[in-house]
């Protein structure tokens, strides 16, 4: 037995979909948030939506975590048993009564994050699935993180799984530790070394039944489709927390532009890299500058 005192140094927005919401829109995309962010929507998100084109609280709860970095990793507290609140009754009522579906048909990529934490999401993703994404009228990129997945019943991840094997043209992002916690549940051979990463994504598509799987780790990023790129390694990183969201962002930015696979890996790095040196969301010229230190 041991007491440590934890001292919260500062609050700031956070939670994938703001991440991502905020990566992006540095990069200069035009994003439209549908997200848990509190009924009055909580102060510490107020830096990131001015930036938005459009936002759409859903329900009365938001989620809190208290980050603990370290030099090695980080570890994750959160206080979530509110975001329970987010069913299909809900996602009825604030999403496809409040102007989702028409923002999907207008999208040039959809974001789906952080299932992990929402105990009923597979049941919203289903209902999006049925009710919205099997009706656009044309093909739209849809991003897919899960976040951790280890936490949760085997029986609840594979019928999740099930769901995102029904969406159409689902791009499913990893970084290592996920994606070796997918392997071992879904039986297929995981990887130790990022030289591995093509392969591992190439076999959880194959087993997901998936239009493609992203997998970024501490020096490499790969597709399923075979492409690796290497990322930006710093030993000294400024913030770790957000930066899987940052390069998702790079990476749907990529997407967004149709960009092939090798283009779409290197933005997501960049993006990542710029992030975890200075702390903040990397406008196009930050990227650039990590792209050509390269």
């Amino acid at each position: 037995m041991s007491l440590r005192e934890v001292v919260v140094t500062r609050t700031e927005p956070g939670g994938c979909a703001v991440n991502l919401s905020d990566g992006l829109a540095a990069l200069g995309a035009r994003v439209e948030l549908f997200a848990t962010l509190g009924a009055p929507v909580h102060p510490a998100f107020a830096p990131v939506l001015q930036r938005l084109a459009a936002v759409h609280p859903v329900g009365a709860m938001h989620g809190r975590t208290t980050a603990l970095e370290f030099g090695d990793g980080k570890l994750m507290l959160a206080a979530v048993a509110q975001l329970a609140g987010l069913d299909a009754d809900l996602a009825q009522r604030a999403l496809l009564q409040a102007g989702y579906p028409e923002a999907c048909a207008r999208a040039d990529l959809i974001a789906l994050t952080n299932w992990t934490l929402y105990p009923h999401m597979t049941a919203v993703w289903e209902l999006l699935s049925d009710r919205v994404f099997a009706r656009l009228p044309r093909r739209v990129p849809i991003l897919v993180d899960l976040v951790d997945p280890g936490g949760r019943d085997p029986a609840d991840v594979r019928a999740m799984l099930a769901v995102l094997a029904r969406m159409p043209a689902v791009s499913l992002g990893l970084n290592l530790n996920e994606a070796n916690i997918l392997a071992r549940l879904l039986g297929v051979a995981g990887g130790a070394d990022d030289a591995g990463l093509p392969g591992l994504a190439a076999r959880l598509r194959a087993a997901v039944a998936v239009d493609e799987v992203v997998i970024h780790a501490l020096r490499h990023a790969a597709c399923s489709d075979g492409a690796l790129v290497a990322g930006p390694y710093t030993a000294a990183p400024v913030r770790l927390t957000g930066a899987g969201d940052r390069f998702n962002a790079g990476y749907a930015l990529g997407a967004m532009l149709r960009l092939p696979s090798e283009q779409r890996l290197a933005l997501g790095c960049a993006s990542s890299g710029s992030y975890v040196r200075s702390g903040a969301s990397a406008d196009a010229e930050a990227v650039a500058a990590i792209a050509a230190a390269q």
